[in-house]
Formats: structure tokens, C-alpha cells, sequence
């Protein structure tokens, strides 16, 4: 049998010259120094012991009846719980000072099934707070996932869309930078959409005049008109275009008009030439082509889109199934055609004057 033998520790054995009360103090000193506490000199640590340091990040925020948790990459948005009902919301702090001017166009919409509605307005000493229902992915994820979407789908999501836009031009609001990310989906199913954001959009003096000189918005959905350098154009039309190119994307599956050079891109754009496949159906491409004119004043407005044959007539075949859905056949997608995985071509956006 092995008995563990206890470590041996040396013994020291004073000279008499060492018995004097300056070197008994000495030894002393340097045992209590080299005492560590009660450790034994066994189970002396090599090292200082580390402590852990606190996250900035991961610290809790309460706010009202809020906790503000994770913060949204790259933007001023948190994650929002509330206390008392433990629903999750989405928490946006704006600095006191800007908060009204940015918030301006809520003001301006009492309410509607698709725009994004402020829950809650909390204001500090410096910052407001301002809470949003919560949100499950945006459109141009679930189009890049999807590649593209069938007719009777893209009917029920894009009416929802242009719902949505209408009611902005409505109320004297141009959105300028109207994409397919801009749309978030209100449930799990992914069957309702909603206008995230009314922060960067332009509120019209007048409701009547929406001649507008900034141009502003991204590569893929500018029309034609914005890149005319010192011309003024149309906002709402401007708008009508966008909406054109995220009909034809979300059917299609690619931009009408893409090319990784922007002279080039924009040179497509100003001709106005892009092709339809033929799996689609007629009045689907007769609703592209009423949006994507190069003529402003030819476009449909707002209003015009919810009447147009695509959606009466599939309110009508939707109860015995709808007619005119995209073959399973479909075209073959260009690799650099189809709706990116990245963001270059909805981030990469532009202002200029």
C-alpha cells in the first residue's frame, strides 16, 4: 500500500548570532509576508488570482417599466422587455433635443395596420425613449431566403406595401428610400408587414407640392428622374418607382436593374430597359409596367394600385385558389441577378445635391 507522504519543508536552525530580538523580528517579518494568509505553502498560487470585469454591453437599463437588453448592431435600438407583462418590444433612444423633429412624421398618421406604431414615449434629462411593437425579420431577408415568392403571396405582402405607402402620400409624407428592407413582418407566420420606420422620410410643407431637390435613396430602387443632376422631381412618384422594383424582386427574384458598376446601373436605369419572365402572369406584368415608367406622370399613384385588375381579380379566385402563379419551372436566376445575401445593395445608399 502507497501512503501519500506529506511534502517536507525544511528546517532552520538558528546560529547563535542569529538569536538576537532584531533577527527574531526579521524571521517575523518575512513569515508573515510569505504567509498569503492561511495557505499553506502547498497550495500557494503561482499567480494573482483574476477577477472577473463587468461588460458595459450586457449591462441592464430600466426605463419605466422597460429593461433595455441587447442593442441592435450599428444602431441607436435596443431590445425592450416589459416588466409586468415580460412582452418583448423594441426600445429607440433618441437624444431629447431631436427626438420631436424625428418622430415628426408620426404625428402626421393617427394610425394604420401597416406603419409601425409608437407604443410608449419616455423622456429623461437627455435621451427619449421610444417603444415599438417588436418585429420578425424584414422582407428582403425572407425574399433572399425564399428566392423569390409566388403570385397569390406576393399579392396578399404587396398590398399590405402599397397600403402602407398610400396612406404616407395621404398625409404629405414622400418615403425617398423606399426598399424592400424597409418592410418587417408583425408576426411569426410571416403573413402581415409593416413600415418600420417613418424616421428618415420627408414631411411635406406642403401636402399638395411634393417637389423635392435632395436626392436621396439607394442604387437599386432610384428612378430615373432622381438622377438627372440639378432637376427637381416628384417624391411620390419617385416612390412609385420603388415600389415597381420591389414588385418585380419579390416576383422575379432579382432586381430589374443590377449591375455590380454603378455608371452602368444607373445607365439601365435611365434607359428603362428590363425584361419580364413569361411564367408570370398578364396582369402581373401590367402592373410592373404601370410602375416602372420612365414618364413620372404615367406611373400609377398610390391610391391606383389597390384597384388594379392584379388584386380584384385575385380577391375573386382566392376562395376556389389563385390563377397566374409563378411556374415551378421559373427562369434560370444570373448569379449576380438575384437578391444579394449581403447588404451592398440596400445598405449602399446615397445623397447627393
Amino acid at each position: 500500500m502507497n501512503i501519500p507522504r506529506p511534502r517536507p519543508r525544511p528546517l532552520v536552525i538558528p546560529s547563535p548570532q542569529q538569536n538576537g530580538p532584531h533577527h527574531r523580528k526579521q524571521v517575523e517579518t518575512d513569515q508573515q509576508s510569505a504567509n498569503f494568509g492561511n495557505l499553506s505553502p502547498d497550495l500557494q498560487p503561482n499567480s494573482p488570482p483574476a477577477f472577473p470585469v463587468e461588460d458595459p454591453a450586457r449591462t441592464v437599463l430600466k426605463i419605466g417599466r422597460y429593461l433595455l437588453q441587447k442593442q441592435y448592431d450599428g444602431t441607436n435600438s435596443y431590445t425592450a422587455v416589459n416588466i409586468e407583462t415580460q412582452l418583448e418590444y423594441v426600445c429607440k433612444v433618441i437624444s431629447v433635443e431631436r427626438y420631436r423633429d424625428v418622430l415628426s412624421a408620426y404625428w402626421r398618421i393617427d394610425y394604420h395596420d401597416n406603419i409601425n406604431d409608437i407604443v410608449e414615449i419616455i423622456v429623461g434629462e437627455t435621451n427619449a425613449y421610444v417603444v415599438f411593437e417588436r418585429s420578425y425579420g424584414d422582407l428582403h431577408s425572407y425574399v433572399r431566403d425564399r428566392r423569390r415568392l409566388k403570385e397569390d403571396e406576393v399579392s396578399r405582402l404587396f398590398g399590405q406595401i402599397a397600403a402602407a405607402v398610400a396612406c404616407c402620400h395621404d398625409n404629405g409624407i414622400v418615403l425617398r428610400d423606399l426598399k424592400l428592407r424597409k418592410f418587417v413582418f408583425k408576426d411569426k407566420e410571416k403573413t402581415q408587414l409593416k413600415l418600420e420606420s417613418l424616421e428618415d422620410v420627408c414631411v411635406l410643407e406642403d401636402e399638395n407640392n411634393d417637389c423635392l431637390v435632395e436626392k436621396h435613396g439607394c442604387p437599386a430602387y432610384v428612378s430615373p428622374e432622381i438622377l438627372h443632376m440639378n432637376k427637381n422631381y416628384s417624391g411620390k412618384s419617385a416612390d412609385i418607382w420603388s415600389l415597381g422594383v420591389m414588385l418585380y424582386t419579390m416576383l422575379v427574384g432579382r432586381y430589374p436593374f443590377h449591375d455590380n458598376e454603378p455608371s452602368i446601373l444607373f445607365s439601365k436605369i435611365r434607359r428603362g430597359h428590363y425584361t419580364i419572365p413569361d411564367t408570370l402572369s398578364s396582369r402581373a406584368k401590367c402592373l410592373i409596367r404601370s410602375l416602372l415608367r420612365r414618364e413620372p406622370t404615367e406611373r400609377l399613384t398610390g391610391d391606383q394600385i389597390a384597384v388594379h385588375p392584379w388584386f380584384t381579380s385575385r380577391i375573386v379566385t382566392r376562395g376556389g385558389g389563385a390563377t397566374g402563379g409563378a411556374s415551378s419551372r421559373g427562369e434560370r436566376l444570373d448569379s449576380d441577378q438575384t437578391v444579394p445575401d449581403v447588404e451592398t445593395n440596400e445598405s449602399d445608399c446615397f445623397m447627393f445635391t
